[in-house]
């Protein structure tokens, strides 16, 4: 089977998305930015990059599939990222459980 690869855009991006701004053993996804329809690791990482200011995701889109686990390479809908209570519901990697605060400046509340 060919793993899928979906770019990600970033800072020092590894392999499991880990970046320059976040690379502890659990921070392993990647966003979808609603703005640029691209993968960053971070909000940092979109802010040093792109050339325009971040667009959230609505409550009305958050069965769009905008989170990608960089273990298992499979994404996730923002709804399912919410309530997996930091864990991939496809290959059981634990992700941050931190990022759980950086929420509102990917996704409108």
């Amino acid at each position: 089977m060919t793993e899928k690869l979906i770019p990600v855009s970033g800072v020092d991006v590894d392999s499991k998305t880990k970046c320059k701004h976040y690379r502890t053993q659990k921070d392993i996804i990647a966003i979808k930015f609603k703005c640029c329809n691209t993968y960053y690791p971070c909000h940092t990482c979109h802010e040093e990059i792109a050339d325009h200011h971040p667009v959230l995701w609505s409550p009305e889109e958050w069965n769009t599939k905008a989170v990608l686990c960089g273990e298992c390479k499979n994404e996730l809908t923002i709804l399912q990222y919410m309530n997996c209570q930091s864990v991939c519901p496809h290959c059981n990697s634990s992700f941050n459980p931190g990022c759980q605060s950086h929420y509102h400046l990917y996704f409108q509340g």
